[in-house]
C-alpha cells in the first residue's frame, strides 16, 4: 500500500535520526519553521516598529483563520493566545459565579491545567461538580449529562482524553447543556489534527487548544473559537488593549469593545511564536485531516494489535471510532521502559495510569511501529536478565 502521506515525511528533520512516536505531546518541527523564525528576525531587524503596521498586529487573526479552517470555524471567531489555560480563563471572564446559575461541571479525565483553573474559581462563587471516571480510561457520558442541570452554568470537557485517547460524546454533551442553558468550553488539543473536528456542525459555544501537538505548530499558541452569536456580546473581563474598539487612540477609562476576533485578546500578542506556527498548520491543512484520521485509525490498531500479541494491557478504545491518535499501552514496568525507549532515539512518553503512549502521525512509516514495540520486548528481556 502507497502511504501518501509520507510524501510530507522530509520537512521534518528530526525524523532522520529518530523514531517520532510522541506527537500527542510535541508534533516535531516542520522544516519551514528555520525560514519563518528567520522571517521574523529579519523584518525585526530591518523594519522595526513598522513591522507591528506592515505585519505583526494582524498576525494573531491571520493564524487564527488558518487554525479556524481546520475546524470549519467561520472567519474572524479563532482568537490566538498563549495557552489553554488562558483561553479557559477569558472565557470564565465573561461570566458571574454570584447568580443561582454557577455551577461548572466536569470529569476527572480533563488535562490537570483545566480542572486547576475551575477548582481555582470556588472562592468567586463557582460550584464545582467534578464527574469521576468509572474505568480510568473513558469519560462517564451518562453522569457527565445528569450532572447538567438549570444550575449548570459552564460544562468544559475534553474531547479525546489525554490519558487514553478515548473520543468524548461532545455531540450528546452540547445537546444536553444547550437543553437547560448552560454552555460548553471544548478541548480539542488532543484532537485537531488527526481527529476531524467541525465546531459548527456541533454547536459548540467555545472549544479550545494548542498548536504544540498535532499541528506541529511548536509552543506558545493557543486558540479560542467562540460561536458567533456569543462572540458579538459576550465581554471578557480579562482583557487588554488589544481588544478595544480603537487600540492606537490610548483612551483612559472603560474598555470598548471591538469585534470578534480580537474581542477575546488582550494583551501584545506573542509574534515569534505565531510565526513558528504557521508552516505546521499548512502542511496539516494541506494533508487534509480527513486522510490522517484514516492513517491514524490503520496504525493505532496495529499498535493494539502488537501489544496484544504481548499480553500489554491497551488503556486505549479498541473501537477505532472511539480512539484518537494515541495508544497507551501498561507493560510491565512501563515508566522505565519508556526511559530506555528515549535512550534508544524511539521518542514517547509515559502517563501514570496509562503507561507508554504511542503516537503515530501523519510522517510515522508503518514499520516504525514494529521498531518500537520490538524495542520494548527487547528492554523487557534484559530487564528480566537482569534481575536473575
Amino acid at each position: 500500500m502507497i502511504d501518501e502521506l509520507l510524501r510530507y515525511r522530509s520537512e521534518f528533520p528530526i525524523l532522520e535520526r529518530t523514531t517520532y512516536l510522541i506527537s500527542n505531546s510535541l508534533g516535531a518541527m516542520p522544516r519551514g519553521v528555520y525560514d519563518a523564525m528567520k522571517g521574523y528576525a529579519d523584518t525585526w531587524a530591518t523594519r522595526g516598529v513598522r513591522a507591528w503596521e506592515e505585519r505583526w498586529w494582524g498576525l494573531a487573526a491571520e493564524v487564527g483563520n488558518e487554525i479556524g479552517g481546520l475546524m470549519n470555524a467561520p472567519k474572524d471567531t479563532v482568537s490566538t493566545h498563549q495557552n489553554v489555560t488562558t483561553c479557559q480563563a477569558i472565557v470564565a471572564s465573561c461570566f458571574e459565579f454570584s447568580g443561582k446559575r454557577n455551577k461548572i461541571v466536569y470529569c476527572d479525565m480533563n488535562f490537570p491545567s483545566v480542572m486547576y483553573f475551575w477548582e481555582a474559581q470556588r472562592p468567586l462563587g463557582a460550584q464545582v461538580r467534578m464527574v469521576k471516571t468509572d474505568d480510568g480510561m473513558t469519560e462517564p457520558t451518562e453522569g457527565l449529562l445528569d450532572a447538567i442541570d438549570d444550575q449548570t452554568l459552564l460544562v468544559p470537557i475534553s474531547h479525546v482524553i489525554f490519558r487514553s485517547a478515548y473520543i468524548q460524546d461532545a455531540k450528546a454533551i452540547i445537546e444536553k447543556a444547550h437543553k437547560v442553558g448552560a454552555q460548553v468550553v471544548l478541548d480539542i488539543f488532543q484532537s485537531l489534527g488527526t481527529v476531524p473536528v467541525d465546531v459548527a456542525a456541533l454547536g459548540v459555544d467555545f472549544a479550545c487548544g494548542g498548536v504544540l501537538k498535532w499541528l506541529c505548530g511548536g509552543p506558545g499558541v493557543g486558540y479560542l473559537y467562540v460561536r458567533p452569536d456569543l462572540g458579538k456580546r459576550l465581554e471578557p473581563r480579562f482583557t487588554g488593549w488589544f481588544a478595544h474598539q480603537n487600540s492606537m487612540a490610548f483612551e483612559t477609562g472603560p474598555i470598548r469593545y471591538t469585534e470578534p476576533p480580537y474581542r477575546f485578546m488582550n494583551g501584545t500578542t506573542h509574534v515569534p511564536a505565531l510565526e513558528a506556527a504557521r508552516p505546521g498548520l499548512r502542511i496539516i491543512a494541506a494533508a487534509g485531516i480527513p486522510r490522517i484520521r484514516e492513517k491514524s485509525k490503520r496504525q493505532t490498531a496495529r499498535l493494539i494489535e502488537l501489544a496484544d500479541r504481548h499480553g500489554w494491557r491497551v488503556n486505549s478504545p479498541r473501537h477505532p471510532e472511539k480512539r484518537g491518535g494515541t495508544v497507551s499501552i501498561a507493560m510491565p514496568d512501563s515508566k522505565e521502559v519508556c526511559r530506555e525507549l528515549l535512550k534508544r532515539e524511539i521518542l514517547v512518553d509515559w502517563r501514570p495510569s496509562a503507561g507508554v503512549r504511542f503516537s503515530p502521525h501523519l510522517y510515522t512509516r508503518d514499520e516504525e511501529l514494529e521498531v518500537a514495540i520490538s524495542a520494548v520486548e527487547e528492554i523487557l528481556k534484559e530487564r528480566t536478565v537482569a534481575t536473575r
